[in-house]
């Protein structure tokens, strides 16, 4: 983690980027701001147009600790200048997903509905079109929150080993497996 550590983060325009003498780190930029407590024996200095991290010893704990600031910050001004986006399928019959707001509505084949009250720093969009599965876009400033939302969302209906039926990320590749038939 340390080489992680080592490098600069680059500010881009359009972006502030300050630190006080708690070691929190608050990041300002076009899509909101974003504010990171770090750990006070990790030193964080802002030189010209860079962020430059240092670490008092070669402890095993500093040099991940070194890492880890350094991607925080990292993760944070890239979702506050570009942001971050997941995108969620519905693979089975008769599953669906509808924004109304910060609801998201899912049937997904249990007796009853499922309704998610999303935090206001996630924006949600669904689509649904014939002959394909619902998708569900997040997007979001905040990397963390985003992955909490969007972990929370598959609890519901994680999919499964046979069909492949669940609420899976785009582009995933699932471990399938054989049915009984395939045995004989």
């Amino acid at each position: 983690m340390s080489r992680i550590g080592n490098l600069p983060i680059e500010i881009p325009a359009g972006v502030t980027v300050t630190v006080d003498n708690d070691n929190l780190v608050k990041v300002k930029g076009p899509l909101g701001e974003l504010v990171q407590k770090l750990n006070k024996d990790i030193k964080v200095e802002i030189k010209e147009n860079e962020i430059v991290f240092s670490r008092p010893t070669d402890e095993k704990r500093h040099k991940a600790l070194h890492g880890l600031s350094r991607a925080l910050v990292n993760n944070m001004i890239i979702g506050v200048s570009k942001g971050y986006v997941i995108q969620q399928e519905l693979v089975g019959i008769g599953f669906r997903a509808e924004a109304k707001g910060q609801k998201l509505e899912l049937s997904l084949g249990y007796s009853h509905d499922i309704i998610m009250e999303l935090p206001t720093e996630v924006k949600v969009e669904t689509k649904t079109e014939r002959r394909a599965n619902p998708i569900i876009t997040l997007k979001s400033a905040d990397k963390q929150l985003l992955g909490h939302v969007a972990a929370k969302i598959r609890s519901f209906r994680p999919p499964e080993p046979y069909k492949g039926s669940g609420i899976k990320f785009v582009n995933e590749q699932l471990r399938r497996k054989a049915g009984k038939a395939a045995s004989v």
